[in-house]
């Protein structure tokens, strides 16, 4: 199966590659590919092919975002309707990654897939109006929602606090952010098995159970441990983001369970990424 990848060269996309290596996937990074230019994009299909369009390109810097919103909009919005509409022209399905962002995070259990979205910042804004562009440009889409992702090939919120821990002995981290950590080896893998089924409709894609980012990096400082660091609770308005984000946006995985996906706990991906990266007991000595 022809499969195109935008947003490539990024965390996911690798991950992605490498779950798809049984199919001819071009992978294209923002350096070869802009979303958010029409020529482009439609010479990419011209000289692609797709069957199947895997959009995965998006600015994910929420306070970047916050900043910039025109920006924001013209990525994540504008970028995903310009290839959904090239789906559209050449017949190419369509597989948009989202986030759990598009949620307020005013629910006390888990987002499913036919809650309402209702955004409270602007990269979450940004995504919802992807999601509605790519649902106008075409009748049965596949939209996959996930979170707090990190994997292989960047640094992300593990290694972020394993190098804080490295030069602090107290961390301070909210309790009042509560999503699901998700690796990207798994949910590539998961992506995988809805774009060869066909899958169209909403989906809800994370790792198990869920946390608040303290709790997150708690696991991370264990499996790294022993050591002497302490991780202090704090909130989101006593940290002074200059942004919200949605205090529980833990997504519940109805849809994609019926069809036998269902990615493991938090917990066990993240000893696994550890073990992947060489990260051992004792780290933080």
């Amino acid at each position: 199966m022809r499969m195109l990848i935008t947003g490539g060269h990024g965390q996911l996309g690798r991950a992605l590659q490498a779950a798809l290596n049984a199919d001819e996937v071009t992978a294209l990074g923002h350096s070869h590919l802009d979303i958010a230019d029409p020529q482009q994009v439609s010479y990419a299909f011209s000289r692609h092919d797709p069957e199947v369009v895997i959009h995965a390109a998006a600015w994910t810097d929420t306070a970047g975002c916050e900043r910039d919103p025109e920006r924001a909009l013209q990525v994540n919005g504008e970028g995903a309707g310009i290839v959904a509409e090239a789906c559209h022209a050449s017949g190419a399905t369509m597989l948009y990654v989202s986030s759990n962002e598009v949620f307020d995070g005013e629910k006390s259990e888990p987002y499913a897939e036919d809650d309402a979205p209702n955004p409270i910042n602007v990269y979450g804004r940004s995504k919802r109006e992807g999601e509605q562009r790519v649902q106008t440009a075409l009748d049965r889409p596949c939209i996959v929602r996930t979170s707090w992702l990190y994997g292989p090939g960047r640094d992300s919120f593990p290694e972020k606090i394993l190098a804080a821990a490295r030069q602090k002995n107290a961390l301070r981290l909210v309790t009042d952010e509560v999503a699901s950590p998700t690796w990207t080896v798994d949910l590539a893998q998961a992506i995988a098995v809805l774009a060869h089924e066909g899958a169209t409709g909403i989906y809800h894609l994370t790792n198990a159970g869920a946390c608040s980012r303290k709790e997150w990096a708690e696991e991370i400082v264990r499996l790294a441990g022993p050591d002497d660091v302490s991780i202090e609770a704090t909130t989101q308005s006593n940290f002074g983001a200059p942004f919200r984000k949605p205090p529980f946006s833990a997504l519940a995985n109805t849809n994609a369970a019926r069809l036998g996906v269902i990615l493991r706990p938090w917990q066990e991906a993240l000893a696994d990424h550890f073990q992947r990266a060489k990260i051992s007991q004792g780290a933080l000595r």
